[in-house]
């Protein structure tokens, strides 16, 4: 039986996808003016950074993109180049997503504007991004990448993990709690 090596990728955009799902029910909140929660959105943004990007993206751009330029496939013009391209153009949404939730915890006026476009660009930008690496990449890499490779990835993946303990469970408790503030 082939190991799996992009299962647990699939299943960290599950988690992902879950604050989207808050991002974009509290971005639509704030501009009718019923939400005014800026933690949250400096929580996503921590979650973003250090869940999506530190933990997730590292795994894809350290590990699967590397075994899959190492067994043929383009760095440049290729779908590792699209993916490392959206990679940096979430990044770019989340700062200014970042700078403008501290402005409006701060006090400053004019925020809202900033925050919700920054976050529906992101929220856009993953849904797509995400859908692409699961409908297409992810099994391109599954039938492509060889059996002597998958072992060392998950090994990989494993030690990658191993520099984040206890994040996955914290941003699931982070998740649950503003879930449960939204349902109420």
């Amino acid at each position: 039986m082939r190991t799996d090596i992009t299962q647990v990728m699939v299943k960290e955009h599950q988690l992902i996808l879950r604050m989207i799902a808050l991002l974009e029910k509290n971005v639509a909140l704030m501009e009718q003016g019923r939400f005014r929660n800026w933690q949250f959105f400096l929580d996503a943004v921590d979650f973003i950074r250090n869940y999506a990007d530190r933990f997730h993206h590292a795994k894809e751009e350290d590990v699967l993109f590397v075994a899959l330029i190492n067994n043929g496939m383009p760095e440049k013009q290729s779908p590792i180049e699209a993916m490392h391209i959206e990679h940096d153009q979430g990044r770019a949404f989340v700062r200014n997503m970042a700078d403008a939730a501290e402005k409006a915890l701060a006090g400053e006026a004019g925020q809202i504007g900033i925050i919700a476009e920054n976050a529906n660009g992101y929220i856009d930008l993953l849904r797509e991004h995400i859908d692409k690496e699961d409908t297409v990449l992810y099994p391109l890499a599954e039938r492509i990448l060889p059996d002597d490779v998958r072992a060392q990835m998950v090994d990989a993946y494993h030690r990658a993990e191993e520099q984040t303990l206890g994040l996955e469970e914290k941003y699931q408790r982070l998740l649950a709690e503003y879930e449960r503030q939204a349902a109420a």
